[in-house]
């Protein structure tokens, strides 16, 4: 594998683990019922302790893996003159330490007995995906553009990841519809994800309009640069993101109580959407690392 492959993959890794611990956490943190919260918290406890591994793993590996593809090669990976030059000179250095800080802050989290474990997990992954703006095209800026494109990332990466995130505790909850003694308490965290998902939404499509614009200054329209096709890609499948959303809201939920095929419809358009937002995810580490427009 090459240094290039290996930074997408943990950018992948990074990113997934990220979105699905901010996402899930301040879910069960703000809208799921206290009834209902402690249960599917413990029922996401395998996959919130992989989240965990994969960010930490995958943040250990990324400074070797960039200083590797800043050098030559895998045999300046270790390089500790790279490495100190790299930490202490460069914005992916800042980049990483804002990235190894706050996934240290997750691992604690973790590990101690926390009365409030949904709201430091959603904290420390909110502040695990505010270090994405630090790097990528926004930090090539300048001044108030720098600072624009910033925050612009960080609202989308936060929206996106409320969104996405969410989606597994929103399948367990669903799951649950069918049981009498927390039926009504699932429908209660299904109407408030319903309409913290329009926000969610809005701005995840405001903020990657707005993104498009700051990178390459309008529409992706010049096919032959790789990052604008990848890009066109990436919003195809969010559109059906959304359409699939829509299709749950409006023409699903509205069903559930009168029918169980609509139930199990809404899980299984709420797994399409989970599978598409991993595609989307795949595809933003890929041309994140490419340049927007030809040279």
């Amino acid at each position: 594998m090459t240094p290039d492959t290996a930074n997408i993959a943990c950018r992948f890794a990074f990113d997934a683990a990220s979105l699905f611990l901010w996402g899930s956490a301040a879910y069960l943190w703000l809208l799921v019922p206290e009834g209902l919260r402690g249960s599917l918290w413990a029922r996401l406890g395998p996959w919130r302790i992989a989240a965990v591994a994969l960010a930490v793993t995958a943040t250990l590996a990324l400074l070797p893996v960039r200083c590797a593809m800043l050098g030559n090669g895998w045999a300046d990976g270790l390089d500790r003159a790279i490495m100190a030059a790299v930490l202490t000179g460069t914005s992916i250095g800042a980049a990483w330490a804002w990235q190894a800080g706050s996934a240290a802050l997750l691992l604690a989290v973790t590990l101690l007995p926390l009365r409030q474990k949904p709201a430091a997990t959603a904290i420390a992954g909110a502040l695990m995906l505010c270090g994405l703006a630090l790097t990528g095209h926004a930090a090539m800026n300048d001044g108030w553009l720098r600072l624009l494109q910033g925050g612009n990332d960080v609202l989308h990466v936060l929206a996106g990841g409320a969104w996405v995130g969410a989606l597994v505790p929103v399948a367990l909850v669903l799951a649950r519809l069918g049981d009498a003694a927390v039926a009504g308490e699932a429908r209660t965290a299904l109407i408030r994800f319903s309409a913290a998902g329009h926000v969610a939404v809005a701005l995840v499509i405001l903020s990657g309009a707005a993104n498009g614009l700051l990178i390459i200054g309008g529409l992706p329209l010049d096919w032959s640069v790789a990052y604008q096709r990848l890009l066109c890609l990436k919003m195809a499948l969010a559109l059906l993101m959304v359409l699939i959303a829509l299709s749950n809201r409006y023409g699903l939920v509205a069903r559930i109580g009168r029918s169980r095929r609509a139930a199990s419809a809404l899980l299984a358009g709420t797994v399409a959407e989970i599978v598409l937002a991993l595609g989307i995810v795949a595809l933003v580490a890929w041309f994140g690392t490419l340049e927007p427009v030809a040279g």
